[in-house]
């Protein structure tokens, strides 16, 4: 049977840790765990803990950690995603697969075609939900450490302010990615579901970004994430 494994909010340490309530609910009320079963625990360190659960009770579950080591490595790639805001499901499923396939950082981006706008106390929620997908993802992977999720911005901004050594557009005229040497650290920008306007890539352009494809066809907001961080860690990181 596979070892259950769960993220833990909180620097942990050999030892005994009562579990905080989601966690412990989580694992006595809906997994149904009892005591003596095994866990493993790891709080976004790079470390990971093997532990037994010596308590599971309805209020609160205490597990006894027993061995640390070193999680699964990250990749060499350090990779910053500014996908274009989209709606519900599909902007999840670009930042559970963007975490899967390895990315350091994740920034939802309003464009001009952008047909969701986040104000506010809606804007945290979405954000902690978000974080929760990372996580879950985290969990499901293997990944010791979680990618950082920023909040929104706009694209005048996040062009002002992210840095890579090599920044990449996705457009359906351009250059493959093969086409440029190996970075050791990689943006790419991806439109939402109307896509990036000419002008917006022009203006990318001139923020030292260059148009990239990933082959004939145009692929959906949500698709295009998981083609071309897989064909950079492919290429460059560590597939």
């Amino acid at each position: 049977m596979r070892l259950s494994r769960f993220f833990i909010d909180a620097p942990l340490s050999l030892g005994q840790h009562d579990l905080p309530e989601a966690q412990a609910h989580y694992i006595g009320r809906v997994l149904r765990h009892g005591v003596g079963d095994a866990v493993q625990l790891f709080d976004g360190s790079g470390r990971e803990f093997l532990g037994e659960l010596v308590e599971v009770g309805k209020k609160a579950v205490r597990v006894e950690l027993r061995e640390q080591f070193d999680g699964l490595a990250e990749s060499a790639l350090h990779i910053h995603l500014g996908q274009g805001l989209s709606r519900g499901e599909r902007m999840d499923w670009a930042i559970q697969k963007a975490t899967e396939l390895g990315a350091t950082e994740i920034t939802p981006i309003v464009s001009e075609r952008c047909e969701v706008r986040l104000k506010d106390e809606r804007a945290d929620k979405r954000l902690a939900h978000w974080r929760q997908v990372a996580i879950s993802a985290c969990e499901q992977c293997g990944r010791s450490v979680l990618p950082v999720i920023h909040a929104p911005v706009t694209l005048d901004d996040w062009l002002a302010q992210v840095e890579a050594d090599l920044k990449l557009v996705l457009h359906p005229v351009a250059e493959p990615l093969e086409s440029h040497a190996q970075p050791r650290s990689l943006a790419f920008l991806i439109g939402p579901e109307g896509g990036l306007s000419d002008a917006e890539v022009e203006q990318a352009k001139a923020a030292s970004f260059h148009a990239a494809r990933l082959g004939p066809r145009v692929l959906r907001t949500e698709t295009a994430p998981v083609v071309a961080l897989s064909v950079a860690q492919q290429l460059w990181g560590d597939f």
